[in-house]
């Protein structure tokens, strides 16, 4: 008992929320979660936000940060797993887009070259939408519920996106 009041106190005096012991389990939940070694510190990381989040937000300090902690990492790690499997799925995607036929050789390297310095010249918002929108296939409804704004921002965004693509494709000569 003694010795977690210490190790608490000694937390507290470096103003981490977990002590050495508690990130070793943390690290190891996310570890036997699948987590690879190179995001352990981030997951770590995020616990310790969680944490820090609670207090900040006014609620009181788990009564047990060890198991509180260990709880938080379990749900990091399957967090970690939907990214992926999310990722995964939108790589997918983008290879069955390519497989499908279309036109080859020089041509379509123009074009992709041309498409691509486009969007790069697109502000950030509208480079957003057009991706999600055209490479990863999500309807208007969810990239307006992923990026939390209304579904007409996200429609306006894409004609504002596609007409000065539209104009630079056209001003470049390419189509």
């Amino acid at each position: 008992m003694l010795g977690r009041r210490v190790r608490r106190a000694r937390a507290d005096e470096r103003g981490d929320p977990l002590d050495a012991v508690q990130e070793r389990r943390v690290r190891a939940v996310l570890a036997l979660g699948g987590v690879p070694q190179s995001d352990l510190p981030d997951g770590v990381q995020q616990v310790r936000l969680r944490l820090l989040e609670r207090t900040a937000n006014g609620h009181e300090a788990p009564r047990d940060v060890s198991a509180w902690a260990a709880v938080v990492a379990s749900n990091l790690a399957m967090d970690w797993h939907r990214a992926k499997r999310r990722q995964e799925r939108v790589g997918e995607r983008l290879s069955a887009l390519r497989a499908l036929d279309q036109p080859s050789g020089e041509d379509t390297s123009v074009l992709s070259l041309a498409v691509a310095q486009g969007l790069d010249q697109l502000p950030h918002t509208q480079r957003q939408v057009v991706v999600l929108r055209f490479y990863a296939d999500l309807p208007v409804r969810s990239i307006a519920e992923e990026l939390g704004v209304p579904e007409g921002t996200v429609k306006s965004r894409l004609h504002t996106a596609v007409r000065a693509l539209r104009a630079r494709l056209h001003e470049d000569e390419v189509v």
